[in-house]
């Protein structure tokens, strides 16, 4: 990316720290920065803190008087339902993490540690249950790992036995643990790659050797990435709907928020109860992971020096280590097996595989539903179209002015990241169920222009951190060279800064697209028709049903392919960002 219009210079040799004293000249001449900050900030203000405010507020009134009270958490936790689901919504997230680090750790250590081959594509097949929603996944898993599913029927029949993979928590467990692990896989596997391999040969030299080196030098020292990814985990499982409700298991606690608001109404004090409780804990898994790293050294002497060291396997080893790697690879990928034969299969009852295959069945989504899908597309695009531009607006404010309380938009935005989509859901129903749409005229809550709000705000932080990076690679001194061949600082970002951050920006795109795509915890609260309603929640209504499953199974492939395609084309974005950048300073270094 050499030329941003004709006011671009060449990148490098040219400084990227900001001038303060420049940014605070433009800020006090032009209020084009502070009128746009401004309605960003309002933007967040409406659609973000007030709902989870209001959220917030009537779970401390109380339902008669009106006046702030402690009555509804005391009535929360002196119900044993609640108390239940609270119970049990913190151990199916622990344990998740748990069974997510069994998974991830021999898949991040025998690529990174082992001259492996198909290292590449083990680390690929790894993340690939990312493009798959768990609720989209959950119910093909009860038919290969439920009492009577495919691996449960193929054990009696071996061995005479039965294993409760999916019974209650259980199935839970399993599930968000397949969906999720690849966040502890990516983070820890960046982590390791980046330990000094001097590290490991003065531990070496010093005695220790297998499984003593790694956890007394590799693990500690990769621990940042683990945290990461642990507590992304954590958060996820905390706070899924879906999964839950597709396999039945209510006494959690989003699912008790959902059917609290849904069948008893938005004038329910519990669901509000357990909204904030589900806040908190999100807070709390990322205070967590902060008070883990603090007051602990993990820099190395150099950046990564070349990696952990890598040693050839003798056979017996290499013969071990595929073993686990294809074991944990069949599991990780048995919802995307199990999903596939639903989707093409006649009948899949009590029998290890479906009694025959058709094309029947996105037939009849394609021909009958298709407004899902459409509807799908036109609110993710939307909502990725909304977050790039306010996602590059905010980091310019942030980045490039001198805007007092500028870095406040930052907070908000990525703030989002913190709270639920069935918070965020019950917040809109409570806050806009009494405006009226005049043109419309009907409660702004049940207008499909809502669910767009909401995917927007929940995915900014994606797209928001996408444009960080991009802004953050383009140094200011080719604005400054813009402006002093007389381009106007409107012009200088339209024809330079946007275009230097389109890789960036269309990486955040996707991002933002491709998660709010398959967003059910949202939406499920806000669809007030079925005309209006996503991919997502016809999945879920699909699979309500025995005679749903196969085209409810069609629909979520429907769904994997368009993250997929949208996973992989962000991809080839950034993958072709970072040649671009490695030919510049190719270039420039020759200059």
């Amino acid at each position: 990316m050499f030329l941003a219009g004709r006011f671009a210079p060449r990148q490098a040799r040219l400084p990227s720290t900001p001038n303060r004293e420049k940014l605070n000249y433009f800020t006090r001449t032009s209020p084009g920065p502070a009128v746009v900050a401004i309605l960003l900030g309002l933007f967040l203000l409406v659609f973000l803190v007030i709902p989870v405010a209001k959220v917030v507020y009537v779970a401390f009134q109380d339902p008669n008087t009106g006046a702030l009270t402690w009555v509804n958490f005391i009535d929360f936790f002196n119900t044993s339902l609640f108390r239940e689901s609270f119970f049990n919504s913190l151990y199916v997230a622990l344990m998740s993490v748990v069974v997510g680090s069994v998974i991830a750790m021999p898949l991040a250590y025998f690529t990174t540690r082992f001259n492996f081959n198909g290292a590449v594509l083990i680390q690929t097949l790894g993340v690939i249950p990312l493009i798959m929603p768990p609720f989209v996944g959950a119910v093909a898993m009860q038919l290969l790992f439920g009492a009577n599913g495919s691996i449960n029927l193929l054990l009696d029949e071996w061995f005479g036995i039965n294993i409760p993979f999916m019974e209650g928590l259980n199935g839970v467990i399993l599930v968000e643990s397949i969906h999720y692990f690849p966040f502890i896989l990516i983070n820890l596997s960046a982590a390791l790659n980046n330990i000094d391999r001097s590290m490991e040969e003065s531990a070496q030299n010093l005695g220790a050797n297998g499984f003593r080196l790694f956890r007394r030098i590799v693990f500690p020292l990769a621990m940042p990435g683990y945290v990461a990814g642990a507590s992304l985990v954590f958060l996820k499982v905390f706070d899924d709907l879906g999964t839950p409700l597709l396999l039945n298991v209510n006494n959690m606690l989003a699912p008790q928020a959902y059917l609290r608001i849904s069948s008893i109404g938005i004038s329910d004090p519990m669901g509000y109860v357990i909204s904030v409780i589900l806040v908190l804990f999100s807070l709390f898994a990322l205070w967590t992971s902060f008070l883990a790293m603090r007051g602990k050294e993990y820099a190395t002497v150099q950046k990564g020096g070349g990696g952990l060291m890598k040693r050839d396997l003798r056979l017996w080893e290499k013969t071990g280590a595929y073993a686990v790697v294809i074991f944990i690879l069949l599991i990780v990928l048995s919802p995307h097996i199990g999903l596939t034969l639903l989707s093409f299969g006649t009948i899949w009852s009590y029998s290890v595989l479906p009694d025959g295959f058709t094309l029947a069945n996105y037939q009849e989504v394609i021909g009958t539903t298709s407004e899902y899908i459409t509807n799908t597309l036109l609110y993710a695009g939307l909502a990725a179209l909304i977050d790039v531009v306010f996602g590059t607006a905010i980091a310019y404010l942030v980045w490039r002015t001198g805007l007092v309380g500028r870095k406040w938009l930052d907070y908000l935005a990525t703030g989002a990241l913190a709270i639920p989509g069935v918070v965020l859901g019950i917040g809109y129903l409570r806050t806009f169920y009494d405006i009226e749409v005049p043109i419309i005229q009907q409660p702004l809550a049940s207008w499909w222009v809502i669910i767009v709000v909401a995917l927007a705000v929940r995915r900014l932080p994606y797209a928001l951190r996408a444009c960080v990076a991009a802004l953050q690679q383009v140094a200011v001194a080719l604005e400054e060279a813009a402006e002093n061949l007389g381009a106007t600082k409107y012009r200088t970002v339209r024809r330079v800064v946007v275009p230097l951050m389109s890789g960036g920006i269309i990486a955040g795109f996707v991002t933002s697209f491709a998660t709010a795509a398959v967003e059910l915890s949202a939406t499920i609260m806000l669809v007030s028709a079925e005309s209006d309603a996503p991919l997502s929640y016809g999945i879920y209504v699909f699979m309500q049903s025995a005679a749903g499953l196969g085209p409810g199974a069609a629909l979520g492939m429907i769904a994997v392919i368009i993250v997929g395609v949208a996973t992989y084309f962000s991809h080839r974005v950034i993958e072709r960002g970072k040649r671009e950048q490695a030919l510049d300073a190719a270039l420039a270094g020759g200059v």
